[in-house]
């Protein structure tokens, strides 16, 4: 293809009806009239050869090769766009708004630190946090609102990412639980009555994804959704959970709890930060990807020293 004829603003037009599938709406989107946008479209067409949107019933839908195109023409975008982004971030007088993504239990230990030297560095910078969702359900138009990730080792695609700090499972229970003693043996492991966490986007709980091949199945008796219910749940009932243990104890004083270790060596979690490969050389992501750095090190530093 001949660069030189391509009209840019074809590519936006492209963008806005990938992600409405509707030409009155991508019209809207982008501040043409329908005729404009209609125009787009079938000069995009020609361009690519393939239909793009077609007509199912009422709707319009994509085909199968615009569904292909949303990813990668997202990501050609927002690499565009980086070009124009200032070269130098005052931290202390920015307003920006960084968008994150990450679980209750990354909530609950990244968040009281990270605002702690945000305020003090950067008082108008703004974090908003969203629920966490596994990589199979998250859209590429969702994608590109985030600025960050904190998660397992699942790969997000166009996100580049970096060990934060490392964490093992644990049991938790009430301090004062009857059988608490009883959990370190296998036995008591499987007559205890447990708290699975099942994350948006997942089937099951990942403990249980894990034991399942070791022939380990847990008496599951109540599902939530997330870390801290769990917790909640464990803390006023002889429910068990099993959870991260850096979480048990940021938790252990409020919610009276004690880790237990369980009957078989659970490994080593990894949790990691992701980050847009759009973002790679913006100064603010920089900015804010060190400050995350700084706190994984210091709880790596933490861990060693209670080992």
């Amino acid at each position: 293809m001949n660069l030189n004829s391509l009209d840019l603003n074809l590519l936006v037009a492209l963008d806005a009806l990938l992600l409405e599938a509707n030409v009155s709406r991508a019209a809207m989107r982008i501040g043409l009239s329908q005729p404009a946008t209609s125009h787009a479209l079938q000069r995009l067409r020609d361009l690519i050869g393939d239909p793009l949107l077609v007509r199912n019933g009422a709707r319009m839908e994509l085909t199968p090769r615009a569904l292909a195109l949303r990813g990668p023409l997202a990501q050609a975008l927002d690499q565009v766009r980086s070009l124009f982004i200032s070269d130098d971030f005052d931290a202390a007088r920015s307003e920006r708004h960084f968008r994150l993504m990450m679980p209750d239990l990354a909530v609950e230990l990244l968040m009281p630190p990270l605002m702690e030297k945000i305020t003090k560095a950067a008082p108008n910078v703004r974090i908003d946090v969203v629920p966490w969702r596994s990589s199979p359900i998250m859209t590429a138009e969702f994608a590109r609102t985030l600025d960050m990730v904190i998660s397992i080792g699942d790969a997000f695609r166009g996100f580049h990412r970096q060990l934060l700090y490392t964490d093992s499972d644990a049991l938790a229970v009430r301090r004062g639980h009857p059988a608490a003693a009883k959990l370190k043996k296998r036995d008591g492991f499987l007559a205890a009555r447990h708290v699975a966490v099942v994350i948006r986007g997942q089937n099951e709980d990942l403990i249980d994804m894990w034991l399942r091949p070791k022939g380990i199945e847990r008496k599951i008796a109540l599902v939530v959704p997330g870390y801290i219910e769990a917790l909640h749940v464990t803390a006023r009932t002889d429910l068990v959970a099993f959870v991260p243990h850096r979480l048990i104890g940021a938790l252990s004083k409020q919610l009276s709890l004690v880790a237990i270790a369980p009957p078989f060596d659970p490994g080593i979690d990894e949790q990691f930060m992701f980050y847009p490969t759009r973002a790679q050389v913006d100064p603010g992501s920089i900015w804010l990807r060190n400050i995350m750095l700084g706190i994984g090190r210091e709880m790596e530093r933490d861990r060693k020293k209670a080992v």
